[in-house]
């Protein structure tokens, strides 16, 4: 997992992120900063990057349920030649919306020239708004 950031954070500087830790912690900057006193993360993550699938489907599949008032975007099976962008049968029509809509912007950042490379990595990070 180290590795792993370490990569990240070579080719995307500029991306708050950090290394391995607990969702708990992830989705709480309380929790964090009792526990976690080197995190570079401010706020809550807003991107959870999952060790394997199965754990990414029950954490997806919590968050869909608790998160009642926001939008999901996901899953996005990374670390294949091409990312695998994810519908299930509950998949609402703003996530089928969303989901084409980053399908198509990656496919046409491909066309031009302009991919970048999937880096699927075990932990969680968070992008800055």
């Amino acid at each position: 997992m180290r590795e792993a950031f370490e990569i990240f954070s070579r080719l995307a500087p500029n991306i708050e992120g950090d290394g391995e830790m607990h969702a708990d912690a992830a989705l709480s900057e309380t929790i964090r900063s009792g526990n976690l006193m080197d995190s570079r993360l401010k706020g809550e993550a807003n991107i959870l990057i999952c060790p394997n699938l199965d754990a990414a489907n029950i954490l997806f599949n919590t968050i869909k349920v608790l998160n009642r008032d926001g939008s999901t975007i996901g899953p996005i099976l990374m670390g294949a030649a091409q990312p695998a962008h994810v519908l299930t049968p509950s998949s609402t029509v703003r996530r089928i919306l969303t989901m084409t809509a980053l399908a198509v912007a990656q496919a046409s950042r491909a066309a031009l020239g302009r991919d970048q490379p999937s880096i699927g990595l075990a932990g969680v990070s968070r992008i800055s708004s």
